[in-house]
């Protein structure tokens, strides 16, 4: 598979998804590979308790048996974990800072998602500057609240849409990467059963 299973116990597994990949099933036939099916096929009771969006890779976690599943999305709901991403914009972000704007779904444009100050849902992004290059900024993500393509939208609201993006960026920006360059770098959650905290790492790869 190329995905990669990276931690697994009696009670959870932690895979890299790859970009490209959908999380779970999508409702047309060419979309029911993904990654979850893939990792039911070596652990049948594992569940989906997040999402990544097909373009991003990086760290999700799963349950194994609802009784965990419950015990994480509450973990989940609660924000109990912190999820870091990474990410290339276009453009020369000045400072860290964060992007307070609600979000709602684009209905005669789905899946996008669009800011709506009169009915959408509060969200908030922060985000920390790791470097420059010729027109890009390399940035950490944090996605206080989950919404759908939250710092996808978040980072176009600005003015520095994320490299590769088809959905959000102009087509000169999407033009510059193959892929979308968000990756799920960082996963740090209490374990289900135990309650300890656990951290994962996965090396953006660009």
């Amino acid at each position: 598979m190329s995905e990669s299973v990276i931690f697994v116990d009696d009670h959870m597994l932690v895979a890299e998804k790859p970009a490209g990949l959908l999380s779970v099933p999508g409702r047309l036939p060419q979309h029911k590979d993904c990654l979850i099916t893939r990792l039911q096929s070596l652990y049948p009771d594992v569940l989906t308790v997040h999402r990544l969006d097909m373009a991003t890779s990086g760290l999700m976690v799963f349950a194994r048996g609802p009784e965990v599943h419950r015990t994480l999305s509450k973990a989940f709901a609660d924000r109990q974990v912190d999820k870091r991403y990474i990410a290339v914009v276009a453009g020369d972000l000045s400072a860290d800072g964060e992007v307070d704007l609600p979000l709602i779904k684009d209905w005669p444009n789905r899946p996008r998602q669009m800011v709506d100050h009169a009915t959408g849902k509060p969200s908030l992004t922060r985000y920390r500057i790791l470097g420059r290059a010729e027109g890009t900024t390399r940035i950490e993500l944090e996605p206080v609240t989950g919404r759908t393509h939250q710092l996808r939208v978040h980072m176009m609201a600005i003015g520095h849409p994320i490299l590769g993006d088809d959905f959000y960026a102009p087509p000169e920006i999407e033009a510059l990467s193959p892929r979308l360059l968000l990756h799920a770098e960082h996963l740090s959650l209490p374990h289900p059963v135990s309650g300890a905290r656990i951290d994962f790492h996965s090396a953006a790869p660009f």
